[in-house]
């Protein structure tokens, strides 16, 4: 006799096809209170997480992205005041801004200000923040502070003080004349590139600390260890900072670069405050052009919303270039 299991000829057609299959478990078989799916536990946390950013998306929708669809469409408008009606042909206002004399030349001084002002106040600013980042400097919170606070300081404020000390009787004029730089007092604020020039040393003063602080930030969050092995390997204090603290730089620098050109495409407060765009619109930001078209003598809607849709364009250009150009990720 033979203890050998019996293979499956041996086992009947019919008593393989009765043979019990296991089950799935069913919805209702579970344990009232045992564990979910993994997958329905997921689901349930990824609406979780939706239903906590929907406020926020709706209110971001609601405020932005309907007054600009708003805008748009009343760019395709003309007429004065709330008399509007459609435009024709649906472009004339952005045809218009070709033929306008005012817009080129404020859109060439808002440019100026951008080449001449933003590189001067980054590398003064990357300059600063290294000085005041030694770990040797003597009273760095009251340095700090002082270099910091113009970018709090009031906005008439400053432009008064500024307008003072620029005056043909004012401190600056003076003080050159004490020196013996100058043979008579400058008309800084009547000549169009003095004026441009105060413009430029305005935003410099205010927004240089503005840019030091996120230096600063970004410094102190450098791994020193890296700064002591290329000293360790001997390379020198230009080469360690060239070669070894700017490329950590490199997403700071790129913020500010990106929020400063930003900020200066869309100028208003000093050359409204400081020179009232003058002399002759030579100083006129296109943003404070934009402003005139919308609520000064006549104002024409249609026309300025066209304005602010060239100056939003511009602004997304160059922010997509800096964007190609600086972020060159491994």
């Amino acid at each position: 006799m033979s203890n050998a299991a019996p293979t499956d000829e041996a086992v009947p057609p019919v008593a393989r096809s009765r043979a019990p299959r296991p089950r799935r478990p069913s919805r209702s078989s579970r344990p009232p209170g045992g564990p979910r799916p993994a997958l329905r536990l997921e689901r349930r946390r990824s609406l979780t997480g939706w239903s906590f950013l929907l406020p926020a998306s709706l209110l971001i929708v609601g405020l932005n992205f309907w007054p600009m669809l708003q805008a748009f469409l009343l760019s395709l408008q003309t007429g004065r005041g709330t008399r509007l009606q459609q435009a024709e042909p649906l472009w004339s206002n952005y045809q218009r801004l070709l033929e306008d004399a005012t817009f080129k030349q404020t859109l060439l001084t808002t440019f100026v200000y951008l080449i001449v002002q933003v590189p001067i106040m980054l590398a003064l600013a990357l300059v600063l923040a290294t000085l005041l980042n030694d770990k040797n400097l003597r009273f760095k919170a009251f340095w700090r502070t002082a270099i910091f606070l113009p970018s709090a300081v009031g906005l008439v404020s400053y432009a008064l003080v500024f307008r003072t000390m620029f005056a043909n009787d004012g401190l600056v004029n003076d003080a050159l004349l004490w020196a013996g730089l100058i043979d008579g007092p400058v008309n800084w604020l009547g000549e169009p590139g003095t004026a441009r020039m105060v413009v430029i040393l305005g935003l410099l003063w205010r927004w240089t600390g503005y840019n030091m602080i996120f230096y600063l930030a970004a410094l102190q969050n450098i791994d020193h260890s890296t700064i002591e092995a290329a000293k360790i390997d001997g390379a020198g204090g230009f080469k360690t900072f060239w070669y070894v603290t700017m490329p950590q730089l490199k997403p700071m620098i790129l913020l500010t670069a990106i929020l400063s050109t930003n900020g200066t495409l869309q100028l208003f407060d000093e050359s409204f405050t400081l020179t009232g765009g003058g002399p002759a619109n030579s100083s006129m930001s296109i943003s404070h052009y934009l402003y005139l078209v919308s609520f000064q003598n006549n104002p024409n809607f249609g026309y300025a919303s066209a304005i602010s849709y060239v100056i939003l364009i511009i602004v997304a250009v160059l922010a997509a270039i800096q964007l190609r150009v600086g972020d060159k990720r491994d």
